[in-house]
C-alpha cells in the first residue's frame, strides 16, 4: 500500500473513526476524506494487503487457508448438521473479504431491496439504491446504460480466461431449459452465464485497491493496520472514540463527530457487545456493564449454504494439482507473470446462474456456481486436487429461514466470538437444498456433459432418495461465505433492530454500523457488492448529516 499505512505519532483525534478496513471500511475512508474537510482514521486489525496471492485472482485458494490474511473462524457445533463445526474464512487485511473472495460482482435481486423498504426502512428500495450501485462501479464489462455506469472506483470486468468446462456447463444449462443471461445485474437475474468480476488488468480489484490506493496519500486520512479495536468509548449515550491494541499496548483514538463500525457481520456485533451495547443477559453474563440494552445485537445471523455435486472428469480439463498437470501449471504461471493472462486470472467460479424452485416466486431463490475442480473443502484439504480431475456445481438457497447469532465467548477482546448460525434449524432450508441438488444433477445429465462425465463423486450416484440426500446434506453442506444481519436495520418498533434506516444505532449518538451486518435479510446473490453499496449510501448519509 502507499504511504499512510502503519503507525506513527499522529494526534489521535479525528472527526470520524472507522473500525474495520474491509469492504465497507475502505469505501468510508475514501468518501469521508475526499473533500478534505474532515479528518478520518481507519483502524484495521490485519496487515496491509501486500501479498501477491491477493493480486492473483486464483490465489483465493491459498488465501482461504491463510492464517495471516484470514480470521479463520469456526462455528459452534451445529446440532442439525451432525454436530459439525463449520469453517468460516473472513478477510483480515485491508480490503477485508474482498481481498480473499471469488470476486463475483452480483448485486442481488431488485426484490430484495424493495423488501427491505417494505420492512420499514425508507430509502432502501431498489430504485433508491441503484444510483449507489452505479456510483461504485467502472463498468468495463460493457457500455453504460440504465443499470451500469463508468468512472467509479470498483472495476467490473469480464474474465480474461474461461475454462472449457465453463462453456460446457452453460450449454448444458440451456439444454436443461434455462435461459442464457449475460448480465445478472441488468434487467433480470434469471438464467445462466458468466459472472462479471472485480478485476483490473488481470488482477483482483479488492475494495482496498479500488478505494484506498489513491486515498491513502491524503493528509486528512490516517490508516492504521495491525490495530485491533477493543471497545467503543462512550460519554453517556454518545460514542466519543475507540480503544485499540497495537504494538503491545492499548491506546485510544477520539472521534469528534462519529464512530463508524464496519468490521463485518462477525466483528461489528462482537465490538458492540464488548462495549456494553447488546442484550442485557449476554452482557451481564460476561461482567460487562450495559451502556445500552439492545436485544438484537448479534442476532438475526443469516448465511448462504452450498450443496455440492462433484463429478469425475473423463478429460484433463479441470484445474488440478495432479502431477500430470505440472507442465500446464508452469505455463499458466508464466502467462500470468508476463502478461496477466491465462488460468491464474480465473476466479475459479467463472460461471453460474439463478433459478426459481417454483415458477410463481417473485425472484430466483437458488444460485449456482460452476467450478472446474474437485471439492477442496475451502482449500483446507488439497488431496482431491492431487488425486483426480473433477468439476463441481455449488448450489445455494438464497433466502434461508434459519437464524443464528454471534455471542461473546469471553470478555477478552482478543478471543474469537461464538458463531452459532443454527443451520437447518428450520427444515425448509434443508428441503431447498434438496431441490438444488436435483437441479444440479439435471444439468450435469445433459448431452453437453456426455463426453466429460465419468461418474458422480459427491453426493454419489448411490444416494437417490430424499432421506438419503437430506442426510448427506446434513453431513457435508458448507458455507458460501455470506454472513449478514447481526446488526439488523429496522424501525425502533422492531425489537431485533439495531440500527435505523440511516444506520444510526438505536438510542445512541455518534455511532453507526455500516457493513453487511445491517442487512435485514440476505440478498439473492454474493454479498460483497451489496456491502459496497451499503457503504456508499452510508457515507453519503454521514456527510449529509454533517452539514
Amino acid at each position: 500500500m502507499p504511504a499512510g499505512v502503519g503507525h506513527g505519532s499522529w494526534d489521535l483525534e479525528f472527526d470520524y473513526v472507522v473500525v474495520g478496513g474491509g469492504s465497507a471500511g475502505c469505501v468510508l475512508a475514501n468518501r469521508l476524506s475526499a473533500s478534505g474537510r474532515y479528518r478520518v482514521c481507519l483502524l484495521e486489525a490485519g496487515p496491509p494487503d501486500r501479498s501477491p496471492m491477493i493480486r492473483m485472482p486464483s490465489g483465493l485458494v491459498a488465501l482461504l487457508r491463510s492464517s495471516l490474511y484470514n480470521w479463520q473462524y469456526w462455528t459452534t457445533q451445529q446440532p442439525q448438521m451432525g454436530n459439525r463445526s463449520l469453517y468460516w474464512p473472513r478477510g483480515r487485511t485491508l480490503g477485508g473479504s474482498s481481498a480473499i473472495n471469488a470476486m463475483c460482482v452480483v448485486r442481488g435481486n431488485a426484490w430484495d431491496y424493495d423488501h427491505w423498504a417494505a420492512l420499514g426502512n425508507p430509502g432502501w428500495s431498489y430504485r433508491e439504491v441503484l444510483p449507489y450501485f452505479k456510483a461504485l462501479e467502472n463498468y468495463e464489462a460493457g457500455a453504460a446504460d440504465a443499470f451500469h455506469a463508468q468512472g467509479g472506483p470498483l472495476n467490473v470486468a469480464q474474465l480474461r480466461h474461461h475454462n472449457p468446462l465453463s462453456d460446457v456447463f452453460l450449454r448444458a444449462a440451456q439444454e436443461a431449459g434455462h435461459a442464457r443471461n449475460d448480465d445478472f445485474n441488468g434487467a433480470q437475474q434469471d438464467g445462466f452465464g458468466y459472472y462479471h468480476v472485480a478485476q483490473i488488468d488481470g488482477e483482483r480489484c479488492s475494495n482496498a485497491r479500488a478505494y484506498l490506493r489513491d486515498a491513502a496519500g491524503r493528509d486528512n486520512l490516517r490508516i492504521l493496520t495491525e490495530t485491533r479495536a477493543t471497545r467503543v468509548l462512550f460519554d453517556g449515550k454518545r460514542a466519543v472514540g475507540v480503544r485499540y491494541f497495537a504494538n503491545g499496548v492499548y491506546r485510544e483514538v477520539l472521534a469528534r463527530r462519529e464512530v463508524l463500525l464496519s468490521a463485518g457481520a462477525v466483528n461489528s456485533p462482537q465490538l458492540l457487545l464488548l462495549s456494553g451495547v447488546g442484550p442485557e443477559a449476554e452482557l451481564r453474563r460476561h461482567g460487562i456493564h450495559p451502556v445500552k440494552v439492545l436485544a438484537g445485537v448479534g442476532s438475526n445471523l443469516q448465511d448462504h449454504l452450498d450443496a455440492l455435486v462433484s463429478v469425475r472428469s473423463r478429460r484433463r480439463l479441470p484445474l488440478s494439482l495432479h502431477p500430470l498437470s505440472l507442465p500446464r501449471s508452469l505455463w499458466a504461471l508464466l502467462r500470468y507473470l508476463f502478461g496477466r493472462r491465462g488460468e491464474l486470472t480465473s476466479n475459479i467460479a467463472e460461471s453460474g446462474g439463478f433459478i426459481r424452485s417454483q415458477p410463481q416466486l417473485p425472484a430466483p431463490d437458488l444460485q449456482m456456481h460452476f467450478v472446474p475442480l474437485a471439492n477442496a473443502h475451502h482449500g483446507l484439504d488439497l488431496r482431491p486436487l492431487l488425486k483426480t480431475y473433477a468439476f463441481s456445481i455449488l448450489s445455494c438457497d438464497l433466502r434461508p429461514y434459519s437464524r443464528g447469532e454471534i455471542r461473546l465467548a469471553s470478555p477478552d477482546p482478543m478471543a474469537p466470538p461464538e458463531i452459532d448460525p443454527r443451520h437447518f434449524e428450520d427444515p425448509r432450508d434443508l428441503d431447498q437444498l434438496l431441490v438444488a441438488i436435483r437441479k444440479a444433477r439435471e444439468i450435469l445429465a445433459q448431452a453437453a456433459f456426455a463426453e466429460h462425465h465419468a461418474g458422480e463423486l459427491e453426493p454419489g450416484a448411490h444416494l437417490q432418495t430424499d432421506d438419503e440426500l437430506r442426510q448427506w446434506l446434513r453431513e457435508h453442506t458448507e458455507t458460501l461465505y455470506h454472513p449478514v444481519g447481526t446488526c439488523k436495520m429496522g424501525p425502533v418498533a422492531d425489537a431485533q433492530a439495531v440500527v435505523d434506516a440511516r444506520l444510526c444505532v438505536h438510542g445512541m449518538q455518534g455511532l453507526r454500523v455500516i457493513d453487511a451486518s445491517i442487512m435485514p435479510t440476505l440478498v439473492g446473490g454474493n454479498t460483497n457488492v451489496p456491502t459496497t453499496m451499503i457503504a456508499e449510501k452510508g457515507a453519503s448519509m454521514v456527510l449529509e448529516d454533517a452539514d
